[in-house]
């Protein structure tokens, strides 16, 4: 059984994550914060860890980078729905959500997915992440 580790300030988002991905058969945990999830992570180690990218307690990008480094092995999915969407959202010097994303990727995300996603989007982006990774 795959593990995944939910890294998401927003209790609702992390355990609609959970319940989602638990019926599909992956062994979910989830925590509120980056700090928790790297303690978490040494004692246990997840298969896939899925991030927020927009956190108060931590930049999302800078969670990717400290995953990438320490645990090398895990596979990342980043998740945003943060930023700046359309027109009557726009404010100058905003940052959209895409380009959060981008971002992620940069850093080193193996798949990114925008917030509000559906069930489907959700298990085929972590089946994308860990599915090429699981040979």
């Amino acid at each position: 059984m795959k593990s995944v580790l939910v890294i998401d300030d927003e209790l609702d988002v992390r355990d609609a994550i959970q319940r989602v991905l638990t019926r599909a058969g992956y062994s979910v945990r989830n925590v509120g914060t980056a700090e928790f999830a790297f303690a978490e992570l040494k004692q246990i180690p997840a298969d896939l860890v899925i991030t927020d990218i927009i956190m108060p307690q931590s930049n999302g990008i800078d969670v990717i980078n400290t995953l990438r480094q320490q645990f090398p092995g895990t596979r990342i999915l980043a998740i945003s729905g943060g930023g700046n969407f359309g027109v009557k959202a726009y404010q100058p010097g905003s940052i959209t959500t895409t380009a959060y994303l981008a971002a992620a990727q940069k850093a080193g995300a193996h798949h990114i997915l925008t917030k509000p996603f559906e069930s489907k989007d959700l298990l085929q982006a972590v089946e994308s992440a860990i599915g090429a990774h699981a040979g």
